[in-house]
């Protein structure tokens, strides 16, 4: 007597329930890894600070920081800048056009202004996609140190997806460029002073 050769069982086939069961398991688990991986990012932000002292008088720094259309003659940071809100007046809750300068080239933001403190603070905050592949809160304080003389902080806050991947060349080309445009700003601030 011969037997014949066992087969294992063939499997059973796949519906299309099943099918789209898998899917939405396959959907489900990247959906989570990327809400995840979105939340890690924004609680792990990217600061750059650069300061520097200025003989000047708050009054004088908050005017040079101010006059936008001047930035192209003095600024090598931040080219040129514009408020495109009706009224044209920097003031919370107006809307800029920003063009940033690095050795990387120029990259034109449309940032909304959050604070705009006279002789205080001048803040704001530009985005790239809808406010989590990239955001960037830019502050600028001043705070008087003496009589006649001030600190002039500058500041960003990078959060979103995209910035760990950045990390490395936001302290190569653009913390150089705060160092450059606070050393200029003090120039011209410290030629309008008495």
């Amino acid at each position: 007597m011969t037997t014949a050769p066992l087969t294992p069982p063939s499997p059973a086939p796949r519906t299309p329930a099943r099918r789209r069961r898998r899917l939405l398991v396959a959907l489900t688990t990247l959906l989570v890894l990327l809400v995840g991986y979105t939340a890690w990012s924004n609680l792990r932000p990217v600061h750059l600070t650069a300061s520097i002292d200025i003989e000047a008088s708050p009054e004088d720094v908050w005017h040079v920081l101010t006059d936008l259309p001047a930035y192209g003659q003095w600024n090598p940071f931040i080219t040129s800048a514009e408020v495109t809100s009706p009224g044209g007046r920097l003031e919370e809750g107006a809307h800029l056009r920003i063009v940033l300068h690095d050795r990387t080239g120029d990259t034109t933001f449309t940032p909304r202004v959050l604070t705009a403190d006279p002789g205080r603070e001048l803040r704001w905050l530009g985005r790239i996609g809808p406010g989590w592949i990239a955001d960037g809160e830019h502050r600028f304080t001043i705070e008087q140190t003496a009589p006649g003389h001030v600190r002039l902080t500058q500041s960003e806050r990078f959060t979103g997806i995209a910035v760990p991947f950045a990390h490395s060349t936001l302290d190569t080309n653009t913390l150089p460029q705060f160092h450059a445009l606070n050393k200029a700003l003090a120039l011209r601030a410290e030629a309008l002073s008495p």
